[in-house]
């Protein structure tokens, strides 16, 4: 498939004393340094210098052909007569798939696809603009080996590839073992919510992915894959470009609004000082409308550049100001063919109606929770790239910058379904404790319709206490009772505020000899982070079971014949619950590392490298107790009447836990590449990385003992792999196997439940998995009209030895340890491929880009498979003219809803226990009620572009 961009050359030939001399320079009127001037059929010619400039002498009166020709550009043949004196304006078009194409990402120097021994794709301004992402995570889906899971729409998607992937059907673990970066640096330093602080936009001018390989010693302790995300610069020419997008998602329903505008130019005369600024401003109601927009805000970024004979500087910077909504697991039925419950859709959103409340934050203060606020995300990033010639074949690179990031989250986690009639409904919000017995009367705060009634009673036998009695009215009428009776969503207000301010400086020099080239440099990095709240929730709302879910006002009447207000004027119980834990904590992280490449022969050519990291986290967990007069039945809260129970809880801050830990690493890389021919290449390489725990494994250590248990010890990553490169005429061919284990994985379970309705989290029990497979990718021109891209991805990934706890419901004395070594891995499809066929006739184009991913085991035990599908997105372009273009998308055009995720049957907190269901549970359930998360609804966009 041909995502070819036509690029200007100017080529401006003079001939005066048999000699033809000009300058080859880019549609930004930038020279073209190191471009070749032949004269075909002679053993005549020149290179352009660095300010684009060559001259041929010597040449007799006549006509001659010449060949202009440019690394990752189409060759062109040019006819000129000498003597001449007219100029000559040449249009070479870039070859995107290009094995000659020069990649910065991966390696330790520039390079070309085909000289280089990693597994690198990329994506170019052009080819993103034909698609319409829901992300920019969802751009790697393009690419060969990358799974990504994008159901929650703009945030909190999920990328690995080569089942590099423990944990990766949990959102939060997303990018665990990827480094998402911008201009050659990591986003962040952190892996805490990585995406929150990403956007492709108009001002992205590639994408460049490497799987694997030279991640380990390349990435900072990414050892998965490095995916960088490149920013355009300005030219010697002002040029610029505005898109306004319009559109349709949720299957048609809900408007989306979009403008990117991006310009740039020279700032002087000689045009060696440029600049670039752009950016977006998009309004949408998202996939799935929860009654409020779920995408609002906007990025800019600008950057100014200053080229000079020995080197370049570029200062950057960018400021992000976005709101985004995560949707929600949708319930679902039937294991082997999953389908939306009836009643229910898959454009349904679940997320908290529009309000704001203040919420106490433990006995320290208090916090705004607006719910149209999502999740907030700010971030302001500057910057520099500097490139320094030292002479005598050294060269210096500094890459730094600082950045302060800060999320506010207000929004619901774990949205299930909540039994009425069940103990949990009244041990969280702290009623049973606190004798709060009798009948509970459920009311729709919207419609002020009575949904039913529970009574709650003490269960006495033979005179003794015996547990409880739940009681359900005998005219119930709770929404939903198809999908679990009795019920209502769990809504608990899981309010965050991080900051992460991090500076972050990666220098290295280089030295080249005649056929080595030697590299050494380090990395740092200093982040500091702090959270409040993130793992407690502040209230606990209930919401009918239903698309925009309603909040439901709840009252008692007592035992002791008194009503009770158990939720506040905005439908929520025990606020404050029993406090919010913060955490502070920096991390500090310090790499050395060295690269040496070796021309054997000129075929040939080996590059090897090590990298030794040394990362230090040292903070502080605060963890919080419930406020103890919470437990007493005549305190009053804080507006001190005991009949209003909704704010009689909260919590007091307790002592800060401290951690220190330090953990070390060396990996190691190396690959051989032999150019067999001018059209053909193979490489071999072998890497063995190591991923150390993030800073949020530390966060989650909120007692003595966990913190006293914390496992610093780093996974370990081996990976094999080799490649075929081909480029030969039309066509473009890497097959890449590949071999990885990934080793030390912490199977982290959560919220197991006593027999008295109490939560604990079981031993960490640890895992090895193997995975081998291997890659396609591919490109074929079949005419100047029609061209075709391929990728696929065929693998086998194994869990070599994997045990998880299966829980007793009595408590961890009764749990008992399952061991499923030997069974697939969960989320690894064995086959993943994507095909797009496109098609150009004049000033129209027209592109299918097509996706598939495999089943896949849901979780280590094997207990089911989500199932392989589909999806189909087409794109239709038509030039108006020189300047002006329209684009119409429609992405996910059958509407299929793949499952990319699940959480369990059984309600909050039982649906959290993702490994802990069984084939026998299965087989014994067959009609169950769980939730899954699956593809974007179908959807239709209109963008018109303007160049200038």
């Amino acid at each position: 498939m041909s995502f070819s961009v036509m690029i200007f050359i100017s080529l401006s030939v003079i001939a005066q004393n048999n000699k033809v001399s000009g300058e080859v320079k880019d549609i930004k009127g930038n020279p073209l340094a190191g471009a070749s001037v032949l004269v075909k059929g002679q053993n005549k010619g020149a290179s352009t210098d660095k300010s684009g400039a060559f001259s041929i002498a010597n040449l007799a009166n006549g006509k001659y052909n010449l060949v202009v020709s440019f690394i990752g550009y189409k060759n062109q043949d040019i006819t000129i007569t000498v003597p001449q004196t007219t100029n000559l304006v040449v249009s070479l078009e870039e070859d995107t798939e290009d094995l000659e194409e020069v990649v910065v990402t991966g390696v330790f120097d520039k390079r070309t696809k085909m000289e280089s021994s990693v597994a690198i794709s990329t994506l170019n301004a052009k080819q993103m603009s034909l698609l319409a992402p829901t992300s920019a995570a969802d751009l790697l889906r393009n690419v060969p080996g990358v799974y990504v899971n994008n159901a929650r729409g703009e945030i909190a998607n999920s990328v690995y590839s080569r089942g590099i992937s423990a944990g990766s059907i949990d959102n939060a673990s997303g990018y665990y073992y990827v480094s998402m970066q911008e201009d050659g640096l990591p986003l962040m330093n952190v892996n805490y919510g990585t995406d929150n602080y990403l956007r492709a936009d108009i001002t992205t001018e590639r994408l460049e992915a490497v799987r694997g390989g030279t991640a380990s010693i390349l990435g900072a302790n990414a050892p998965g894959g490095i995916f960088n995300y490149v920013s355009k610069t300005g030219g010697r020419t002002f040029q610029g470009e505005i898109r306004a997008k319009v559109g349709l998602e949720g299957n048609g329903k809900n408007p989306f609004y979009r403008t990117d505008v991006n310009f740039g130019g020279p700032l002087n005369k000689d045009g060696s000082l440029t600049y670039n600024i752009g950016g977006f401003y998009r309004q949408s109601d998202g996939a799935r409308y929860p009654g409020y927009a779920s995408n609002n805000g906007g990025q800019v970024k600008a950057n100014i550049v200053k080229n000079y004979s020995s080197g370049s500087l570029k200062i950057y910077a960018k400021l992000l100001d976005d709101r985004n909504a995560q949707a929600e697991f949708i319930p679902t039925q039937g294991w082997a063919d999953p389908k939306i419950v009836s009643g229910l859709s898959t454009t349904d959103s679940y997320n908290l109606p529009a309000f704001s409340m203040q919420i106490p934050i433990n006995n320290t203060g208090t916090a705004i929770f607006n719910s149209k606020d999502k999740y907030y995300n700010r971030d302001k990033t500057i910057g520099l790239n500097w490139t320094q010639d030292l002479g005598s074949g050294w060269t210096f690179k500094n890459d730094g910058k600082y950045s302060a990031k800060k999320v506010t989250g207000n929004a619901p986690a774990v949205v299930t379904p909540f039994a009425t009639d069940g103990i949990v409904f009244y041990g969280l919000p702290n009623l049973i404790q606190t004798g709060h017995l009798g009948t509970y009367t459920f009311t729709d705060k919207v419609t002020g319709q009575t949904l039913g009634t529970v009574g709650v009673f003490p269960n006495i036998v033979d005179g003794h206490f015996a547990g409880f009695n739940f009681v359900p009215g005998a005219n119930n009428n709770f929404p939903g009772s198809n999908i679990q009776k009795n019920s209502l969503f769990f809504l608990p207000l899981f309010y965050q505020d991080i900051s992460i301010n991090e500076f972050m400086d990666q220098f290295s020099f280089s030295k080249k000899l005649e056929k080595m080239s030697f590299n050494f440099g380090g990395f740092y990095a200093n982040s500091d982070v702090s959270r409040v709240g993130g793992q407690d929730d502040s209230g606990v709302g209930v919401g009918t079971l239903q698309d925009q879910p309603h909040l439901v006002d709840i009252s008692l009447v007592g035992l002791d014949g008194q009503k009770y207000q158990i939720t506040d004027p905005n439908g929520f119980m025990d606020l404050g619950r029993g406090g919010i834990s913060t955490s502070k904590a920096t991390k500090n992280q310090l790499a050395l590392f060295l690269g040496h490449n070796w021309s054997i022969t000129p075929a040939l050519n080996l590059d090897w490298g090590l990298r030794y990291e040394r990362t230090n986290i040292a903070g502080t967990n605060t963890p919080a107790t419930r406020n103890p007069r919470a437990y007493d039945p005549t305190y009053g809260g804080t507006d001190g009447n005991p009949l209003t129970v909704y704010d009689n809880g909260g919590g007091i801050a307790g002592t800060p836990l401290a951690f220190d830990k330090t953990m070390k690493t060396l990996s190691f890389s190396a690959g051989l590449n032999y150019r067999m021919s001018e059209e053909m290449a193979v490489y071999v390489r072998y890497s063995n990385g190591n991923k150390t725990p993030d800073i949020g494994n530390f966060f989650s250590a909120t007692d003595a003992n966990l913190i006293a248990s914390l496992n610093t010890d780093a996974q370990n990553i081996e990976q094999l792999e080799a490649a075929l490169k081909v480029k030969k005429n039309d066509l473009t061919l890497n097959v890449t196997p590949f071999f990885s284990t990934l080793s030390n994985v912490p199977n982290l379970q959560f919220a197991f439940q006593d027999a008295t309705g109490n939560n604990y989290n079981p031993t960490t029990l640890y895992a090895k998995y193997r995975t081998y497979g291997v890659e396609f990718e591919g490109n074929y021109v079949f005419s100047a009209n029609f061209s075709l891209r391929a990728h696929a991805t065929v693998q086998n990934s194994t869990a070599v030895s994997f045990k998880t706890w299966i829980a007793s419901g009595k408590g961890r004395e009764y749990d008992v340890i399952q061991d499923f070594s030997g069974n697939e891995t969960d989320n690894n499809a064995k086959l993943m491929f994507g095909i797009a066929p496109t098609y150009t006739l004049g000033k129209f184009n027209a592109m299918l880009n097509y996706t598939y991913l495999g089943s896949r085991q849901a979780n280590v035990p094997n207990a089911f498979k989500l199932p392989a599908f589909g999806q189909a997105d087409l794109s239709l372009g038509y030039a108006v003219s020189n300047n002006v273009r329209l684009q119409a998308n429609v992405n996910n055009i059958l509407n299929t809803y793949g499952v990319m995720g699940w959480s369990g049957p059984g309600g909050f907190p039982a649906a959290l226990n993702r490994q802990g269901f069984t084939k026998d549970f299965i087989a014994a359930n067959p009609t169950a009620t769980y939730a899954t998360q699956g593809s974007m609804p179908r959807s239709y966009f209109l963008t018109l572009s303007y160049k200038f």
